[in-house]
């Protein structure tokens, strides 16, 4: 490939036993030869390749490169966590081996990927459940609970101040200040930005009259870049509310709001309510192609309703050897029981077994 400055502007995250930042490698995106040596439980992949993508899985790649990297001598992954909207463009120009988003490909994205897997399929392969987390921050008024009409005005500038009769309606007893509400919103495109504007969109549409975007839709508040970025400006500003994965959220130990689902339940956001909803997910990709409809107004109890999945956007065939036997035997390691064990551990929920199957035979079909 002949973009060799513009990958060595990427930056990325580095794992080669202890995890590192670095500029991404090579213009053909593998530099060592590749080959499969069973190393413990994972059938290892020698080569050092470049993905880019989602920043909401950040801290699950992160992880995982460790544990990956650490049994397989002299495997790297330099992930960068550029967001969704760039890591297509970058998976789409060849830039990078697979890319990471949090929302399925879009038709014309489709076609672009195409063409870089020389004719094959780019898989959408679910493999991180995270859940996006209303964050705010508001001193001495944990737990707030907002339904999705509330949480839509607030994003629209319907509703301004956090003692709104419409918020102390649906939180009886707290006390909540006479201070202005400020939304803090992505400013760059991204798969959260996509998914947290569908949900408005789904199960509010009288109010967020936007159709679901990677770029934030309307003006209401001040823009954060990334998923870091967001979270700072919240944590540094009293008043503050946002969207953020879960990780994030946690990680960062900020206020996160309680959510009315479709049974009417305001429900905590944790692992096991995350991954309630995402087993009531539909299949909408066909063949090997593992794309999925949430249903945002799930009435299945203890189900929290905003949920993301981040994808690894994936060749089903195509990719030179040395990157399709990386991508396949690190997608394999992430996809395993062990790989989706380590998620909950650190803020996010695990694939329910339902949609876990369905990706272990893609990522097996892999060539």
């Amino acid at each position: 490939m002949k973009n060799g400055s513009r990958l060595a502007a990427l930056g990325g995250v580095v794992v080669a036993g202890v995890l590192a930042l670095s500029a991404c490698g090579s213009d053909d995106n593998t530099t060592a030869s590749s080959g499969s040596a069973p190393s413990g439980d994972i059938d290892c992949a020698k080569a050092s390749v470049n993905a880019a993508g989602s920043s909401a899985q950040k801290n699950a790649i992160e992880e995982w490169t460790k544990v990956y990297a650490s049994k397989c001598a002299g495997a790297n992954l330099n992930y960068n966590p550029s967001g969704s909207g760039a890591g297509i463009q970058a998976f789409t120009g060849g830039q990078v081996a697979f890319a990471g988003s949090d929302s399925a490909l879009k038709p014309e994205e489709a076609t672009a990927a195409k063409q870089r897997c020389q004719g094959g399929a780019a898989l959408n392969l679910p493999m991180v459940v995270g859940p996006v987390a209303v964050v705010y921050n508001l001193p001495g008024a944990d737990g707030l609970k907002l339904s999705p009409e509330n949480i839509a005005k607030i994003f629209s500038g319907k509703i301004t101040k956090w003692n709104d009769p419409a918020i102390a309606k649906e939180n009886e007893g707290a006390t909540l200040p006479a201070s202005a509400i400020k939304p803090v919103y992505r400013s760059d495109e991204s798969g959260t930005t996509d998914n947290f504007t569908n949900y408005l969109h789904t199960v509010a549409p009288d109010v967020w009259t936007w159709e679901k975007a990677k770029k934030w839709p309307n003006s209401t508040g001040q823009g954060a870049a990334k998923s870091d970025g967001v979270t700072s400006q919240v944590k540094s500003t009293e008043g503050a509310v946002s969207y953020v994965e879960m990780s994030y959220a946690t990680n960062n130990k900020l206020q996160t709001a309680q959510v009315k689902n479709g049974a009417g339940e305001f429900t905590r956001l944790s692992p096991e309510s995350a991954s309630k909803a995402v087993a009531g997910a539909e299949v909408v990709g066909t063949g090997n192609d593992v794309a999925l409809k949430i249903d945002y107004a799930t009435k299945e109890p203890g189900a929290y309703p905003i949920v993301l999945v981040t994808y690894e956007i994936a060749c089903e065939k195509g990719l030179p050897t040395e990157q399709a036997e990386f991508v396949k035997s690190f997608l394999t390691y992430t996809s395993s029981a062990d790989g989706q064990k380590i998620l909950t551990e650190h803020g996010y929920a695990p694939l329910p077994q339902s949609v876990l199957t369905k990706v272990q035979t893609s990522v097996k079909a892999l060539s």
